[in-house]
């Protein structure tokens, strides 16, 4: 089966590996453009799947604009039965979408129709869902509406933070995957149309998002610091500067919302209900520490608040 492949971050890797692995021939890797870092913006840094790709010996393509003709021409020359799409970037217009004769299937990290859209991990870790899973999707021209053709489940632990939830759900969906396209090419899948007035939606994260408002209860808050951990990070107001929080537990404590209780190896603020206890922090323009580390450099203490 010749597959034309598009994805761009860490977590669509292990899915391209699997298809390298397992002997499907993969005949392009498309992924989004190298994109400028550093300071001054001057280097160019190429995105997770096109190193992996070019260590597999892989044509890789980096179009700026998928959906213009040539591009389509391009990839149509290399005759794909069918594409895989695994955390992309970039909507895929029906005309792509329709290329290989197969379609094209999607790797979601969500149980569909439930968390439609671009977060999905973060945002099951927000809403509290006790399992998440992969959902392998034949795409349409709809945002993650298409027909399911397999899914896997997993539980999300009570501690997991969504860095380790991305890890975990990027090998579930590589298998997957592979479970999908075996079925696929002997004829034994059958897609199942997703319940519409069941779906929920995962939108783009935004910094309001990654803000704790310490109003809340203190499971919710601890799981906002799990949800953004390790990046971009939750983040309160700390003496007139950003501080991102790491490492939350929710523990007993009764004072004012954002209100530092203790200082140990740990710090211990007041929510709307109960407190967190926080085990690492970043400040605004350096590394992430423990927050001993942090102590020593700013001499936080009981009774200061966080806003």
């Amino acid at each position: 089966m010749r597959v034309l492949f598009f994805g761009t971050p860490e977590f669509a890797v292990p899915s391209l590996m699997a298809l390298v692995g397992e002997g499907f021939d993969v005949v392009g890797v498309v992924t989004r453009p190298d994109q400028a870092v550093g300071r001054h913006r001057t280097r160019r840094e190429p995105p997770p799947v096109k190193l992996a790709a070019l260590a597999e010996e892989l044509p890789v393509f980096q179009p700026t604009r998928p959906s213009d003709a040539g591009v389509i021409a391009e990839l149509r020359g290399l005759e794909p039965d069918v594409s895989v799409v695994v955390a992309y970037g970039h909507i895929l217009k029906p005309d792509l979408l329709s290329l290989p004769r197969l379609g094209s299937l999607n790797v979601h990290a969500s149980l569909l129709p439930r968390l439609r859209g671009a977060a999905p991990i973060q945002r099951a870790i927000l809403e509290g869902d006790s399992e998440t899973g992969i959902s392998i999707m034949q795409m349409d021209a709809g945002l993650d509406t298409g027909p399911v053709l397999h899914q896997v489940r997993t539980p999300i632990a009570d501690d997991e933070t969504s860095g380790e939830l991305t890890v975990r759900l990027a090998e579930m969906g590589a298998l997957a995957l592979i479970e999908a396209l075996t079925m696929l090419q002997n004829g034994n899948l059958t897609p199942q149309p997703q319940d519409h007035a069941q779906a929920t939606h995962a939108p783009k994260l935004t910094r309001d998002d990654e803000r704790i408002d310490w109003l809340r209860p203190a499971a919710e808050v601890a799981r906002r610091v799990r949800a953004f951990d390790p990046a971009p990070g939750a983040w309160a107001d700390c003496r007139g500067k950003g501080l991102k929080l790491f490492g939350a537990r929710a523990t007993r404590g009764t004072g004012v919302p954002g209100l530092v209780l203790a200082v140990t190896d740990l710090l211990t603020i007041a929510c709307g209900s109960g407190a967190v206890e926080i085990s690492d922090v970043q400040p605004e323009g350096r590394a992430r520490m423990s927050v001993r580390a942090f102590l020593n450099g700013r001499g936080i203490t009981d009774g200061d608040r966080l806003l």
